[in-house]
């Protein structure tokens, strides 16, 4: 939540684990919520990929990404940004 108390996803595109992914590992019946689903409650729009794919989606200063794939795209992505802002 931000200091104003929106959700830091709320009107952002972002990536996260999608639900066909934690259905697949079998942690859907394991986790109280599905990452996919609260951050589409949150008001954040879900860009997803196709499961397991490397997909990272950066929204302004916001950097995320899909799945324990997409981690050294993220860690780019992240670089990228500090690199433009020096």
């Amino acid at each position: 939540m931000l200091a104003d108390g929106r959700s830091a996803v709320q009107g952002r595109k972002v990536a996260a684990f999608t639900n066909s992914e934690e259905k697949a590992v079998q942690l859907d019946r394991a986790m109280p919520f599905l990452l996919q689903d609260k951050l589409q409650e949150l008001g954040g729009t879900v860009d997803a990929a196709e499961d397991w794919a490397d997909h990272v989606v950066v929204d302004g200063r916001l950097v995320t990404g899909q799945n324990p794939q997409s981690s050294r795209s993220v860690a780019d992505a992240i670089v990228r940004l500090l690199r433009e802002s020096a």
